[in-house]
């Protein structure tokens, strides 16, 4: 008997440890919405916020998307010799040392690509939307301008002076409020 008890106690086990396994696959799976499906964040009217938006109130780029794609090259050479750079003048310092090397060469990188892009003073002074939050900045540019020619050029180079919003981007949109879904209208009664 004791021998029956231990077995059913194994698979119950395996069978929990599966169960759990498939919860967290499922967790990690959630889907991406469509840009129709997530809740639209408001915006801020002006550049009062953190984090400036690279589509003005009308739709379109702003001027300083519009140098940044100009100088698109120049950023992409800029962030990778950026990156080189901090880590070769940190490689010899342990542990601690590749992860500031990392932080200057992204920040390096950051400074080129605020350059290439205008200064802040220009990415200030054409901007006419901001965001407090990366991840509201995130869904919003893929609810409302993932359909737009120069979207992957706009996320790209609001990338280039917000670093964060790169390894943000997906979750924030996978995570985002979804519109409230609407039963169909009910046919009418037969009289």
């Amino acid at each position: 008997m004791g021998l029956v008890i231990q077995r059913c106690s194994r698979i119950m086990a395996i069978v929990g440890l599966l169960g759990a396994l498939t919860l967290v696959g499922c967790a990690a799976a959630t889907p991406m919405p469509t840009p129709q499906e997530v809740l639209l964040p408001t915006p801020i009217s002006g550049n009062t916020g953190k984090y400036m938006s690279p589509y003005k109130a009308n739709g379109t780029p702003t001027p300083w998307v519009d140098k940044a794609i100009l100088a698109k090259l120049a950023g992409n050479v800029g962030k990778e010799a950026g990156k080189k750079g901090g880590e070769m003048a940190l490689n010899q310092v342990p542990i601690a040392g590749g992860l500031l090397g990392g932080m200057a060469g992204k920040e390096t990188g950051r400074q080129i690509a605020v350059a290439a892009a205008g200064g802040w003073d220009f990415i200030n002074s054409s901007s006419d939307l901001s965001f407090n939050s990366l991840d509201d900045l995130a869904v919003y540019l893929y609810a409302k301008h993932s359909s737009d020619a120069k979207y992957r050029d706009a996320i790209e180079s609001t990338e280039g002076i917000y670093p964060d919003l790169t390894d943000r981007f997906e979750k924030a949109i996978r995570t985002a409020p979804r519109k409230p879904v609407t039963a169909p209208a009910a046919a009418p009664a037969a009289k």
